[in-house]
C-alpha cells in the first residue's frame, strides 16, 4: 500500500492523521495542507465505511482508529451512516486555496459533501 510519509515517523503521523479524521468528523470542514488532506480522506472513507457496515467488529476498529473517541465513532455510526447509506465513495471534497506564507505549501479546505 502506497503512503505518503509526510516528514514524521509512524507513531506521530498516525497520531496526526487520527487526529485531522476526527476534527473532520466533529467539524465537517477543516483547513490544512494538500498532502495531508488527501491522506485524511483515505482515513475518512475507511471510517465511513466502518459504520456502513455497522458491526461490533467495525464499532471496535473505528475506536481503535480514532483514539477511543466515543463521540466521534457515535457520529460515524449515526448521523454520518444515513448522510452516506446510498453514496458508493467520493465523500469529501478538497477545495484549493492560496499557498501558505512561511513554506509556501498548497492549503486546502476538505470538507464533506
Amino acid at each position: 500500500m502506497a503512503y505518503r510519509k509526510l516528514g514524521r515517523d509512524n507513531k506521530h503521523r498516525r497520531s496526526m492523521l487520527a487526529t485531522l479524521t476526527k476534527q473532520l468528523i466533529l467539524n465537517e470542514k477543516i483547513i490544512t495542507t494538500e498532502t495531508r488532506a488527501k491522506e485524511v480522506r483515505k482515513n475518512f472513507d475507511k471510517m465511513i465505511t466502518y459504520g456502513k457496515k455497522g458491526n461490533l467488529v467495525s464499532r471496535r476498529l473505528a475506536l481503535a482508529s480514532l483514539h477511543n473517541d466515543e463521540v466521534c465513532v457515535n457520529k460515524v455510526f449515526g448521523e454520518l451512516k444515513d448522510r452516506y447509506k446510498e453514496r458508493n465513495g467520493g465523500y469529501t471534497r478538497i477545495v484549493k486555496m492560496k499557498e501558505r506564507r512561511g513554506d509556501n505549501s498548497l492549503m486546502v479546505i476538505l470538507e464533506l459533501v
